[in-house]
C-alpha cells in the first residue's frame, strides 16, 4: 500500500516539475509524471530492498524529492535538447531555402 502512495507522491512531484519548468510546449504533458512515478517507484523499492523500514521519515523524503529531482533533470534537458534542435532544423530549413531562390 505504501508503495502505491509514493508513487502517487512520485506522479505529482513530475506533474509540478513539467509546471515550473520552461519550454512546456516542447515536451509531452505527461513526461515530467511518468518520470516522476517510476523513479519514484524505483527509489522506494531499492530502499525497501536495502532496509528502510515503510514507516520511517526517510524513505518518504529521498523518494519524493528523489523523484521530483529526477523529473526535473529529465524535463531540464529535453527541453534544452527540443530547443536546440528546432532552432537547428528551422536555421537549416532557412539556409536551403535561400540557395533556391
Amino acid at each position: 500500500m505504501e508503495l502505491l502512495f509514493a508513487v502517487l507522491g512520485g506522479l505529482i512531484c513530475g506533474a509540478v516539475a513539467h509546471l515550473v519548468l520552461p519550454w512546456r510546449s516542447t515536451r509531452g504533458q505527461f513526461l515530467g509524471a511518468s518520470v516522476g512515478g517510476a523513479t519514484a517507484a524505483l527509489l522506494w523499492e531499492a530502499l525497501t530492498w536495502a532496509g528502510w523500514r515503510y514507516d520511517a521519515t526517510w524513505i518518504w523524503v529521498v523518494t519524493l524529492v528523489g523523484s521530483g529531482v529526477v523529473a526535473l533533470a529529465v524535463g531540464w534537458l529535453l527541453g534544452r535538447r527540443r530547443t536546440a534542435a528546432d532552432d537547428a532544423w528551422y536555421a537549416a530549413v532557412k539556409a536551403s531555402g535561400n540557395r533556391t531562390a
